[in-house]
């Protein structure tokens, strides 16, 4: 099969953040199918252009055999604020449609644009209706809800038109995929898309790599090199943006400078400098900073720390999603505590893999990682849980065979957008 794929923010290789599609595309070529990605030139945590794009307005490359990824220009405005990152998906929007006109000629078999940004969806339509190819279109998160719902998107105007937008990509598409089963159920109920329409392919991890890096590794002299000896440490990796309020977890480590207990948060973002300061400004000794690593290096801080945390505000949206880093997490045996409610707070307590916290109450939170702490075997046994969960329900190889298989047959049905 021939597969065009629209990501603004697919990854180069050993470049941080998130890697579904990178192991998804991977995949599939070794399979013998041939990806051509459309991508952007700029990095969604820290928004500037990778290093070997600067200066120039295309880039082509090859991800692995099979996966040739065209790079076109992106407004590195992106992370320094709302509008900003607005201004850089409408750069997006006009170089990205020039690519998929001027720069790939071949003949494909289905395309497919994963969103966000929602405005890449234009993008998706105008080239599968021109192409004449079939279309799928990926949510990983439900926009405009999550930039309405968090303040960010009020002006009325463009409330409705982003939503008569999202309406429209709806009714292009041949197939519309969703990461949870949550999003399918708001698709259907709030937004009044069929459910044969709809089909679910969650995040999930690739196993061979987590647990080949897991087999090799030395966690007891890492954590000597890391100066992680003697306490027992928290890790938060993932992005550094407003919405994952990063500075909850400063307020309860506020609480806790007297426990043999440290954090650490991997990452970047729009909000890593104000958590960053804030930390500073109260003299905090018990969290370490790290920027954005690469998928195999922060898996190996991962693997040295105790538990894993994850965080997000407490909107009904994000109810509805699978955080990323909870399979890394399950994947390197750790214990979570989770502080978003919803579908990952289910994961969590059905496989018993962790507990449930409030981060907007710091000193209930304090208290129930003071007893955490004292409990090695409890923590122990739930990484065992997470684990065995995941690899049984969110293994990445399982996940892409499922996809292609979707894919096979939306390609054969031959429908272009009206």
């Amino acid at each position: 099969m021939r597969i065009l794929l629209l990501h603004q923010f697919y990854l180069p290789p050993h470049e941080a953040g998130g890697t579904r599609w990178n192991e998804l595309c991977r995949l599939w070529a070794q399979q013998g199918h041939q990806i051509t990605v459309i991508a952007g030139m700029v990095h969604y945590s820290h928004g500037r252009k990778y290093q070997h794009c600067r200066g120039k307005w295309v880039v082509e490359e090859e991800d692995v055999p099979g996966v040739r990824v065209i790079r076109t220009h992106v407004s590195e405005w992106y992370n320094v604020n709302w509008l900003g990152r607005l201004w850089a998906y409408i750069t997006f929007l006009f170089s990205g449609t020039w690519a998929g006109l001027f720069r790939t000629s071949a003949k494909y078999d289905v395309l497919i644009v994963t969103s966000p940004p929602l405005l890449l969806g234009l993008v998706g339509s105008a080239l599968a209706w021109w192409k004449s190819l079939p279309l799928i279109v990926e949510i990983r998160d439900l926009w405009p809800d999550t930039p309405v719902q968090m303040g960010i998107l009020q002006n009325l105007f463009l409330v409705r038109t982003a939503y008569y937008l999202e309406q429209r990509l709806y009714k292009w598409s041949e197939r519309i995929v969703v990461l949870t089963p949550a999003f399918k159920q708001v698709l259907m109920k709030q937004k009044h898309i069929p459910d044969s329409k709809i089909e679910v392919v969650t995040n999930a991890t690739d196993f061979e790599l987590t647990d080949q890096l897991a087999a090799t590794f030395n966690r007891a002299s890492f954590r000597q090199e890391q100066r992680m000896d003697g306490m027992v440490w928290i890790v938060y990796a993932g992005a550094h943006g407003v919405a994952n309020q990063l500075e909850q977890i400063v307020a309860t480590a506020v609480l806790l400078q007297d426990q043999p207990v440290r954090f650490l948060l991997i990452g970047d973002g729009m909000a890593k400098k104000t958590v960053w300061d804030q930390s500073r400004r109260l003299l905090l000794q018990n969290i370490r900073f790290l920027h954005a690593l690469p998928r195999e290096e922060a898996f190996q801080f991962i693997l040295a720390s105790d538990i894993g945390i994850m965080t997000m505000q407490q909107l009904d949206v994000f109810k509805t999603i699978y955080a990323n880093k909870m399979f890394e997490y399950m994947a390197a045996r750790l214990p979570i505590l989770t502080a978003i409610d919803g579908i990952s707070r289910s994961v969590v307590e059905l496989a018993n893999a962790g507990m449930f916290i409030e981060l907007q109450k710091p000193f209930e939170v304090a208290e129930s990682i003071k007893n955490y702490l004292y409990q090695p075997e409890l923590r122990r046994q739930q990484g065992n849980n997470g684990y065995w969960y995941a690899k049984a329900h969110f293994n990445r190889k399982i996940v892409a065979a499922d996809y292609l298989h979707l894919i096979e047959n939306v390609s054969k049905s031959g429908k272009t957008p009206d």
